[in-house]
């Protein structure tokens, strides 16, 4: 059995590199051997090992076996049985290089039963690739916010919350501005008026109270009373005017969040359709909004918002003139002065009168902990964006990353914006917690904003689903965007990881169209060829992605895709161009 199985078997992984898909190795293996090896009472079999970290150690990645049940005939060869296994095992950084191998057996099917295994060891295939090395992100640098100090005192704080479905109760976690707003009562600035407003959701779980406003805008102005008449001493309940505003059924409101969205021309028009639609009550319209085909869109990134409260606040400060900023700032940072010696915008401003990034940080860390300003934040983020770029250390860089997107979070959650969420995921990306990355672009997108904003929203998403295994759902959001240079080749790489390889190979020629002479296209191309075993092609346009940029010789060399070309004249001859 063992003898005549081997004979005529092949072995064959789909796809042809082992791909770490998210946080785990996917594939699936399907061999085929001669049908008359097949005899009752025995097996025979290819038990599968992962073996890595130099060989010491191996995980097992299951059992292909040719029993009943488990294998059919090939239908244009029923000589030939064929069995499938899909494999799986979790991914870590330390798995590659690696290998999987099997040694084919025979068994008897009986307790206990005698094993016969195979002299040599059968290497099924090498490392795991990961797609991520293929994902393209056009990374949009993150730069401070201008920092001015003005002459002129005070200003308005503008704080956004949210509220659960059909809830009243103001939310005391992430995403709410509760400690933002805490921390600016305590700050004593004198104020002049709040400015409460809240609405509702058009969903029935919202609609269904028609009070459902006014208790929002009653909830948040309780709160604000209880804080200002515990914790202010400048300000008092008698001396600060509130005005608020409950919007009931605002179609307006709606409209407007769907026209910042991320929706086509054609969709916002549907949208604008139905509820203009002289026809229809309230409930019947929002009916209607079921039937659209985008609907979970309007779901996951429209109503969420729609169920808002804002605080106003317009508040006066004392002038400062600039010729005293700089002194008093260091003296505050030293402790020698208290915090309130300089407005919050003088004591950042000050922050740019130094080039040193470690006084700059410390000033900003001054900033948040006397302001609480989401400007404070933000900057602050940056530097240490700026100073983990110049560690040589993995650990001390990745600790200064993690910083910067714990500023960054606090800054947008005090000025909630699409482009401040788009940093905050930016930011997590980079210090490696992908799924926290994964939230706040999906925040992003709820808060709406210029198609520009979204377009590259929706693309780096694409791009990080692509590098987490969740490619249908990059496909989704790549569907929101536009067709740049980025998502043309992550469209692309998502077709290879599919093994579509001619749609890869004729949408990565459209991204030559949009960017000639680009190496990394070429190389993608070269990929694409190799798992579709072209050898030319693969030689082609290897040489011309050298030609480009010497560093792909280089990277070519390292590349499982190309192990089985490694020694071919066609892949040697490309990498000396």
């Amino acid at each position: 059995m063992l003898r005549v199985a081997q004979e005529g078997q092949q072995v064959q992984v789909r796809p042809p590199v082992l791909e770490a898909n998210g946080e785990n190795v996917l594939a699936e293996l399907e061999v085929r051997v001669p049908a008359e090896h097949l005899h009752k009472g025995a097996v025979y079999e290819l038990p599968l090992r992962y073996r890595y970290d130099n060989g010491l150690r191996e995980d097992t990645a299951g059992t292909v076996r040719f029993v009943l049940g488990e294998f059919v005939y090939d239908e244009q060869d029923r000589n030939t049985v064929v069995a499938k296994k899909p494999i799986a095992f979790p991914y870590e950084p330390r798995k590659n290089p690696g290998q999987l191998v099997t040694v084919p057996q025979v068994r008897r099917l009986k307790p206990g039963g005698k094993v016969l295994k195979a002299e040599k060891e059968l290497l099924v295939a090498r490392g795991v690739v990961l797609p991520s090395r293929l994902v393209v992100r056009e990374a949009e640098p993150v730069t401070y916010l201008p920092e001015e100090a003005s002459l002129d005192g005070g200003g308005t704080r503008v704080l956004p919350f949210f509220f659960d479905e059909g809830q009243s109760t103001i939310r005391n976690y992430l995403g709410t501005n509760v400690a933002a707003l805490e921390e600016f009562i305590e700050a004593n600035q004198h104020t002049e008026k709040v400015m409460i407003v809240a609405g509702h959701s058009p969903d029935s779980l919202d609609a269904h109270d028609p009070r459902l406003s006014d208790k929002r805008v009653q909830a948040l102005m309780r709160f604000y009373k209880r804080r200002l008449d515990n914790n202010s001493y400048l300000n008092s309940l008698s001396s600060v005017k509130f005005e608020t505003q409950a919007y009931r059924r605002r179609w307006d409101l709606f409209l407007s969040k769907v026209q910042a969205s991320a929706l086509q021309p054609e969709q916002i028009d549907s949208v604008v359709s139905i509820i203009n639609d002289a026809r229809g009550t309230w409930a019947e319209k929002e009916k209607q909004l079921h039937t659209l085909s985008f609907f979970d869109y309007i779901e996951q990134y429209v109503y969420p918002v729609m169920r808002f409260g804002t605080v106003a606040v317009r508040y006066t400060a004392p002038q400062r003139l600039q010729s005293e900023i700089y002194i008093l700032s260091k003296k505050i940072v030293e402790k020698e002065l208290e915090a309130d010696a300089l407005t919050p915008e003088e004591l950042r401003y000050s922050a740019t009168l130094t080039p040193l990034l470690a006084e700059k940080q410390r000033i900003y860390e001054t900033a948040v902990a006397t302001s609480g300003r989401w400007e404070a934040y933000h900057n602050l983020a940056v530097v240490l964006l700026e100073r983990s770029e110049k560690e040589v250390s993995d650990k001390v860089r990745r600790a200064y990353q993690r910083r910067a997107a714990t500023n960054f979070t606090l800054a947008a959650h005090r000025n909630p914006t699409a482009t401040m969420f788009s940093h905050v995921a930016t930011a997590w990306h980079r210090a490696g917690d992908r799924l926290e990355a994964l939230q706040n672009y999906d925040y992003a997108i709820k808060l709406g904003g210029p198609k520009p904003i979204l377009d590259k929203v929706f693309a780096d998403k694409a791009a990080l689903e692509i590098e987490i295994g969740q490619v249908d759902d990059a496909l989704r959001s790549l569907s929101y965007s536009d067709k740049s240079y980025q998502n043309v080749m992550n469209r692309a790489l998502i077709y290879l990881t599919k093994e579509n390889y001619d749609g890869a190979a004729q949408i990565y020629q459209e991204a030559l169209n949009l960017k000639p002479n680009d190496p990394m296209a070429y190389y993608c191309l070269a990929v694409v060829a190799a798992r579709a075993q072209r050898e030319g092609d693969v030689g082609q346009y290897l040489r011309r992605a050298v030609q480009l940029d010497r560093s792909f010789a280089q990277r070519a060399v390292e590349d499982l895709e190309f192990r089985s070309y490694a020694s071919s004249k066609t892949f040697v001859e490309a990498l000396r161009q």
